[in-house]
């Protein structure tokens, strides 16, 4: 029979893939990207890989996602700040929010995980400094392409987003 935690963890991320590419709205579909990239770091975690799983978040989540989320609302600011909450939707908000919380918190309690990663002996010992040297030194050049790859990704959301206002200002002249 298969873990209860790994099912979970599958069952969310392929969810949020597929909603991530069948949202309509761009910003929901980047928010599924992000916590389809949350799942994949709790395969890391199942895997006994503490630290590809932090890595995942940071790099993956906290850098990727909320560049893509800040580019879409960077380019389409109108669009979302146009419409207005009514209490319904709010409400089920909030109850979404409560189910997912208490699921998570079930499942975390079910799996009887207690905040122990891995268990490494004196065989297998991992060394954060020479994974960062080797960030620094070998990985240095993908490092770099990747922060060149964001900038532009930043720079051209700000060329888009400075073209549609100019367009924008030119309708309202005419």
């Amino acid at each position: 029979m298969a873990d209860p935690v790994f099912i979970a963890v599958a069952v969310l991320t392929v969810g949020a893939a597929i909603i991530a590419l069948e949202a309509r709205e761009l910003i929901y579909g980047a928010v599924a990207l992000a916590v389809s990239m949350l799942g994949i770091a709790g395969f890391f975690l199942l895997l006994d890989a503490p630290f590809v799983a932090v890595f995942q978040i940071a790099v993956y989540v906290g850098a990727v996602a909320v560049l893509i989320i800040f580019t879409v609302m960077l380019v389409r600011t109108q669009a979302l700040f146009t419409t207005k909450e009514d209490k319904k939707r709010k409400g089920a908000g909030i109850a979404l929010m409560l189910i997912i919380m208490a699921s998570f918190g079930a499942l975390l309690l079910a799996s009887g995980l207690n905040g122990q990663f891995g268990s490494f002996g004196d065989s297998a010992t991992v060394d954060f400094t020479e994974i960062g040297e080797l960030m620094l030194t070998y990985y240095a050049p993908a490092l770099i392409l990747m922060g060149l790859t964001l900038a532009g990704a930043v720079i051209a959301a700000l060329a888009l987003a400075r073209r549609e206002d100019v367009e924008q200002q030119h309708e309202r002249a005419d």
